[in-house]
């Protein structure tokens, strides 16, 4: 985990306060996440990744699209109509990387927190559990589970993202064996 440069975080002016449970000291002007916690969390998420695909949880997704190509929202009254049309424009320009998914997805993992903000308020908003690689200038409260780790470094975020790989392809198999 020292190579791949998970323990170090942004400088010590760019923190969140909230992250201060997590970093474990100050070294060259930047914080030091812990990694003792690093790992926990990381087992953690991954746990609950692996038990999500196991047990093969499906939700149900309900498309605005079909009642727009089907005429339903020309039957409902002008104001209703308006409002489902702002929401599917909305839908349709800002999360437009999923609008070939055919239902709302288990658990989301989100690498990044201060880029991807909206996309993990919409998963608050839609009650979606998110597991969420944080810097020491992200807000862990954020994200159901956090895993306080570099977030900038390319080897830290392939190696924790292969532990999820590893995590879900061991929750599938333990899934086709037990159906």
């Amino acid at each position: 985990m020292m190579e791949a440069g998970i323990p170090f975080g942004h400088g010590t002016r760019k923190w969140n306060p909230r992250m201060s449970p997590y970093i474990s000291a100050k070294q060259k002007g930047i914080h030091i996440t812990n990694l003792t916690r690093t790992a926990r969390f990381l087992s953690e998420a991954c746990y609950k990744a692996a038990d999500l695909v196991a047990r093969a949880a499906l939700h149900k997704f309900r498309d605005l699209r079909a009642e727009q190509k089907t005429g339903r929202l020309n039957r409902l009254p002008k104001r209703d109509a308006a409002i489902l049309k702002r929401q599917l424009s909305r839908l349709q320009t800002y999360p437009g990387g999923i609008q070939y998914m055919t239902g709302v997805p288990d658990i989301v993992i989100v690498v990044d927190q201060q880029e991807e903000y909206m996309a993990l308020r919409e998963c608050i908003a839609l009650g979606i559990p998110t597991i969420c690689l944080i810097d020491t200038n992200c807000d862990p409260d954020l994200a159901d589970i956090s895993i306080p780790a570099n977030d900038n470094a390319i080897a830290s975020i392939r190696l924790i993202l292969n532990k999820f790989v590893f995590a879900i392809c061991e929750g599938r198999s333990s899934y086709i064996r037990n159906p």
